[in-house]
């Protein structure tokens, strides 16, 4: 069915447009009885407002951008639910843009937003961005915006956990289930997710005087095939790790396909923790354990630091979300306290 506009509710009247507007707005300058006409033709007629045409004259669009790497990923699909939710709450409509993990459509998506007179965006950046001027020239232009997962540091508000104390936390626990030759998947080295949860693994491995092997550190492209590849790599060498951390959903996957196509066993061979979310790691056999990010709060607080900028505060935040360890059946039962 076609929208009734203003025009057409002025030409059934043989009115201007601007009295057809006045009367729906209840402005002054139009008899009572052509009002009633006008309110009674929109009535019958099913009219609603433009809400674009209402924000350009406003010069307020109530809309937001999300940027994601690959909205197919539960990760992010679950982090977009949490913060279109909190902006449903207060009033805003968003956005939602892939960029497929790439930074030139990382770039293009911004730009259409912006065209778009969203009044701010929330981005996680895409794996391949290590020159963030993109960003901060936004920001510079007085644009709200927030980073969340993957923060570079800049000076940006951002949500994330704290990489280095889960990957930590995550290599302590293997280590004190028996593991001494732990390895670490990765992303690239460009980025700064990956580096803190780096060197939360090295730092443990250290603290518990475990001798550090630059051949079981594998950081390069997050992708099922890279991390396929690595982890069978990493199985072929002379002496192959007891124990995988993969930081990142894709790459435990990838490990775990890699390890029982070898006819390993899942803890007894190769121990392995992710980070993913509960029910990935339960559509496993076995069982992931995994670093469990609060996926609802990252939501919350990427919009809440958005808001707060829409709304005048233009100083820096950095959020850090709390994540623990859940331990499932891809780790070695002892009779130790897990670290939680």
């Amino acid at each position: 069915m076609k929208r009734i506009s203003q025009r057409d509710i002025a030409r059934q009247l043989g009115i201007n447009v601007s009295t057809v507007s006045r009367a729906l707005r209840g402005g002054e300058g139009v008899s009572s009885e052509l009002r009633q006409r006008i309110m009674q033709l929109a009535d019958e007629q099913g009219y609603r407002p433009n809400p674009f045409a209402v924000s350009l004259r406003y010069d307020t669009t109530r809309t937001i951008g999300i940027i994601v790497p690959d909205i197919s990923f539960n990760h992010y699909a679950h982090i977009v639910k949490f913060i279109e939710a909190e902006a449903r709450k207060n009033g805003y409509m968003c956005i939602i843009s892939d960029s497929d993990d790439q930074v030139e459509n990382e770039v293009n998506c911004l730009e259409m937003l912006v065209n778009m007179h969203v009044e701010g965006i929330i981005v996680c950046p895409s794996q391949d961005t290590s020159d963030f001027s993109h960003l901060l020239q936004l920001k510079n232009a007085h644009m709200p915006i927030v980073l969340f997962d993957r923060t570079p540091d800049i000076e940006i508000s951002s949500v994330n956990i704290n990489d280095a104390a889960s990957a930590r936390q995550a290599t302590i626990c293997l280590i004190d289930k028996g593991a001494r030759s732990i390895a670490f998947l990765g992303g690239s080295n460009q980025m700064k997710q990956t580096i803190d949860r780096k060197h939360g693994y090295l730092e443990a491995l250290r603290e518990k005087d475990i001798p550090i092997r630059t051949d079981l550190v594998m950081c390069h492209h997050i992708s099922y095939n890279s991390g396929l590849s690595d982890t069978l790599e990493l199985l072929s060498l002379p002496n192959p790790p007891d124990a995988i951390i993969a930081s990142h959903g894709l790459l435990a996957i990838s490990a775990h396909q890699a390890v029982t196509s070898l006819g390993l066993r899942i803890p007894e061979d190769v121990s392995i923790v992710g980070y993913m979310s509960d029910w990935v790691s339960e559509m496993l056999n076995p069982r992931l354990s995994f670093v469990k990010q609060n996926l609802h709060e990252i939501g919350k607080k990427a919009f809440r630091l958005l808001l707060d900028q829409m709304t005048g505060d233009d100083s820096v935040q950095r959020v850090v979300v709390s994540a623990r360890l859940e331990l499932r059946d891809s780790t070695k039962k002892t009779n130790t306290t897990p670290y939680i």
